[in-house]
């Protein structure tokens, strides 16, 4: 999908207090960024960022950065985040950043990181592009760069074919598969303390299945 260019979105990336400029600089002191040092989770392609605000209220106790590589849809998470503020709510525990998910281990250290999430990831259908799903082996070497030793990957979609391909994935790359379902609505476990996206919204609407899996590195 082409995504419009909105005039004046760098700009206000730029000038934004949310979106952290030159994150390479925090690489080993992320927890300096944040008021309280709390673990960090970060959300690889947060969209809009409906889901980290969600999360970030609900859990004052954890530090959430949304990374997201595209102005236009950044630029409405800032959005979203300014209507906040008049509103009265100032969520101190999440940021922004606007980068390619590929440069993760340029930003983070080992260990800096306790969870990833994956959100209805652009699936890049054709078979050459496996490389640039997010939950491709190439991946997930880069998550086991900056993933603490028992952090964890949680990852939601409604594309089953994409979803079979990451559950392969994580096999091949010698991952531990610590829970999965292809129907997470229907699954009491899982769906304990689920926070839904816009996407999860409207695709179980549609009646379509939400697979969900959670896996981490193997233990040493």
């Amino acid at each position: 999908m082409r995504l419009r260019n909105i005039p004046g979105a760098k700009d206000a990336i730029l000038e934004s207090p949310y979106v952290v400029q030159e994150p390479e600089t925090c690489r080993g002191k992320w927890e300096s960024r944040f008021m309280k040092k709390n673990p960090l989770h970060i959300e690889v392609g947060m969209g809009k960022g409906r889901f980290l605000m969600d999360m970030a209220r609900l859990h004052p106790e954890i530090n959430y950065l949304g990374i997201e590589m595209y102005d236009s849809v950044l630029l409405r998470a800032l959005q979203k985040r300014d209507e906040l503020k008049e509103a009265g709510e100032e969520l101190k525990n999440l940021l922004f950043m606007r980068m390619d998910a590929r440069e993760l281990p340029q930003v983070f250290e080992k260990g800096e990181v306790e969870k990833i999430y994956l959100n209805f990831s652009d699936p890049w259908p054709k078979a050459r592009h496996a490389k640039r799903r997010l939950t491709s082996r190439e991946f997930l070497s880069r998550y086991e760069k900056i993933l603490a030793q028992t952090g964890t990957v949680e990852f939601k979609t409604d594309n089953r074919a994409l979803f079979e391909f990451s559950l392969e994935e994580v096999r091949e790359q010698s991952w531990e598969l610590l829970e999965s379902t292809f129907d997470l609505h229907k699954d009491e476990k899982m769906m304990e303390g689920n926070v839904m996206t816009e996407y999860e919204e409207k695709f179980s609407s549609m009646g379509n299945p939400i697979c969900k899996l959670i896996c981490r590195q193997k233990q040493k």
